[in-house]
């Protein structure tokens, strides 16, 4: 997810997208340690974009 999409959302919409985010995130390291991934780079991604989102709301608050 591109940082232009994140600040496109919604406040709202934005925290509930980084909660499905970070249950995916989490489901997606569980897998991985049963069965490795095709491409364990995803996981380092799905964290980086989780920090994205993270960081973008926490901007929002402080400009309030």
């Amino acid at each position: 997810m591109k940082i232009k999409e994140v600040r496109e959302l919604e406040t709202k919409d934005l925290a509930e997208r980084i909660e499905a985010e970070v249950a995916k995130y989490n489901q997606m390291k569980l897998n991985h340690a049963i069965t490795p991934l095709e491409n364990p780079s995803q996981i380092k991604a799905a964290r980086r974009d989780i920090a994205r989102m993270k960081s973008e709301l926490h901007q929002r608050e402080l400009n309030k």
